[in-house]
Formats: structure tokens, sequence, C-alpha cells
């Protein structure tokens, strides 16, 4: 399998600031080369491939020696097939009749990452294997910075990564041929639904939690951002003010993975098979404000529930369960979510009178009552057994 392993980077005061370097001239390259296709195309007609960029660097580096050269070509070449990408998805998303993006020019704080598409070639992880307790990893151009490794690295090592977090530093390495840590069969299945009063609800009754990390965070952000709104921009109080906000949307970050790695791990343990809904969450969180034409109704309402959605972190919560399961060998199946909130599970009446509340749930022909998020997942997993069998006997 492959999977992607984030460490902490511990640089010395020195190294941070080659990094930045590092960082912004990879994202001047990228500036560069955008504008070079832009050009090439509006004044010659001339599409530019990421062949013919990348024959250009031997000469950028060249009369750059002090500036673009100082780092590594294959990081550089990387950065270059990251625009290639943004235009072959900006085409793919034109032929399919969705809203282009063209891709843009990348501002401070918009550039985030450098890539080292192989290890050994301008980096090296682990660099100093003789060291007795701690980690490092080499980089061209910056030297040996120092790792918190608080999990071992399995698999081989493919591609480094440097990325910047507000004022903190990371690598991430992603690893091919890693072996799959597949748990014990149980025997058990599961359907979940998903909500923002509880996080996850099972078939079994279980209700898992929503933290609400934005919601527990919004005095201080709210606090964060009216003195950010009162600086002068440009300023060095205004960009310690972004500091703040960026730190305590960092933290929210990190304690919404936290809990939906914990989640994720207690259901791929506990069951053999996981059916959930297959949400549409763009779809669900747009605006309901309208035009001006067609105002939006219930637009206050609508607000609060896409912040609350957002706030859940359902996608981030599935894409982790999603790779839990897969490294588990676990069986995961997603299934339509089409009135499975109003369907009885009992006798399968299905009507919009039934869901009485938010928590409430009456059919209205046989008067089974039960949680509604609770009939709501046997409802799923009902569904997601029958897909199963219909998926074996094709």
């Amino acid at each position: 399998m492959r999977r992607s392993y984030k460490f902490p980077l511990r640089p010395t005061a020195r190294q941070v600031a080659t990094l930045t370097a590092c960082l912004d001239d990879h994202r001047v390259l990228y500036n560069a080369a955008l504008e070079h296709r832009r050009t090439a195309y509006r004044k010659a007609g001339v599409s530019v491939r990421y062949g013919d960029q990348s024959a250009d660097l031997k000469h950028i580096r060249a009369d750059d020696a002090d500036g673009q050269g100082r780092w590594s070509f294959s990081s550089q070449q990387a950065t270059l097939r990251r625009l290639d990408k943004a235009f072959a998805a900006f085409f793919a998303r034109l032929k399919a009749g969705r809203t282009p993006g063209f891709p843009r020019f990348k501002g401070k704080g918009w550039f985030d990452t450098v890539e080292w598409p192989k290890d050994g070639d301008g980096c090296r992880w682990d660099s100093q294997p003789e060291h007795p307790s701690a980690t490092f990893v080499r980089l061209q151009g910056i030297g040996h910075v120092r790792v918190h490794r608080h999990r071992p690295v399995h698999g081989t090592v493919k591609t480094i990564s440097a990325k910047r977090e507000g004022d903190r530093w990371y690598v991430i390495l992603s690893c091919d041929d890693v072996p799959a840590e597949t748990l014990p069969a149980t025997g058990a299945v599961v359907g979940i639904d998903m909500g923002v009063a509880s996080l996850v609800t099972t078939s079994d009754g279980e209700h898992l939690d929503n933290p609400r990390h934005l919601a527990a965070s919004a005095d201080r952000l709210a606090a964060a951002q009216q003195d950010l709104a009162r600086t002068q921009r440009g300023s060095k109080r205004r960009r310690k003010a972004i500091a703040r906000v960026a730190a305590l949307h960092a933290k929210v970050r990190r304690r919404r993975l936290d809990g939906a790695h914990k989640a994720a791990l207690h259901l791929v343990r506990d069951y053999d098979v996981i059916a959930h809904e297959d949400l549409r969450i763009t779809n669900m969180t747009r605006s309901a404000s309208g035009t001006v034409d067609a105002p939006g109704r219930n637009v206050a309402a609508k607000s609060g529930l896409n912040r609350g959605i957002l706030d859940a972190g359902w996608g981030v919560f599935l894409r982790i369960l999603a790779d839990k399961a897969e490294s588990a060998g676990r069986e995961l199946i997603a299934v339509n979510p089409a009135n499975t909130s109003r369907t009885c599970a009992r006798c399968g009446h299905c009507a919009k009178e039934n869901r009485l509340s938010q928590a409430g749930f009456r059919c209205q022909r046989c008067a089974h009552a039960a949680h509604a998020d609770v009939n709501a997942a046997i409802n799923i997993l009902r569904a997601g057994l029958a897909l199963r069998e219909a998926v074996e006997a094709a």
C-alpha cells in the first residue's frame, strides 16, 4: 500500500530563514512559469508544455546561481509539474462543462509546500542514521534538519515534501510497499448515519459525539479577527495578528483531525463491514442566499446548518475512515442517502411526516418509534448489504 507520514520539523533559526527562502524561490518559479504560458498563448497562440519549461530550467539556474541555482533541480521540476497538473485539471473541468477556474498566481500565503520527487535526489530521509536519538532529513541548500519522528516509518520512501503551516514546519513522506495492518475478523456489520448533533450514529444505537471544535473556539477567533481588522495593511502588527488567526484555525484543524482518527479507528476495530451515506457535501453546504432577483429563504438557518456540517468535518472523517478500512482489510460501502431518514426501518413506509424532529421518528403507518438517526443508520445498513449482495451475484 502507499501511505504518507507527516512529522514536525525542528529547524534552527537559520534553517527557518533558508526554508522560507526556498519556498519563496519555488513560488517565484511557479508564477514565472504561469506568466510564460499566459503570455505565449496570448501573443503567439502557442501552448507551452512542461517539457519546454523544464528544458529552460538549466538556463534559469545558471543565470541565478545564488537564487534558483541553490535548490534541487528535481524539486524545481516538481514545482513545474504542479503547474502542469493545475492546467490539466483546468482543461478537464472545461471539457466536463464545470466552472473551469483558471490557474492563479500564488501569493506569499498561498504557496506552502516544496516537493522532492525522489529520496536521494536533492534530499535524504534519515540522513544521519548513526545518531543515537534523533532523526534528520537532509534538504539541498538547507542542510540536515531535525525531525520529531513520533512513530516508525514503514515501506520505501519515495517522495519528500517540506510544508509550512503558520509558523510550523513539517516533513511529509510518501512511502510505497507499506504493509497492510489487517485486523482479525469480528463478524459484525454496521450502518452509520452522519449528523451534526452526533458526528456518527450507528445502527447498534451508539452515538459518537460531535466535539464542535470551531464553535468552541468561536469567541477567541472572533476576538483575533477583530484585532486583525483594526490593523493597518503592511504593518508588523498586522502580520502578528494574521499569525494569531492562522494559529487558532490550525489548532481547530488539528483537533478535528485527531477526533476523526479516533472515531474511524473505533469503527474499524469493531466492524468488518461499514455502510455509510454517499454524501455530496459540497452541494449540501451550498449557500441559500440566491440572487437579487430571486433571493433565498431561511438564509440564516441554512448558513448555521452549513457551518455546523463543515465544523463536524464529515468529509475529513469519511476520507480517514476509507484509509483505515483499506489498511485494516475492512469493507466500506457507500449507499444513496435518499429517504434514509424518512423510511421506517420496521415496515418500510416512507413519508416526510415520519420524522417528527431532529431526534424523533415515529412511523405514521405502524407506529414504530425510535431515535431518528438510529432508524436512518439501520436503513443505511440494509441498503449497503443489499448492494453488496447484488455485486456478489453479478
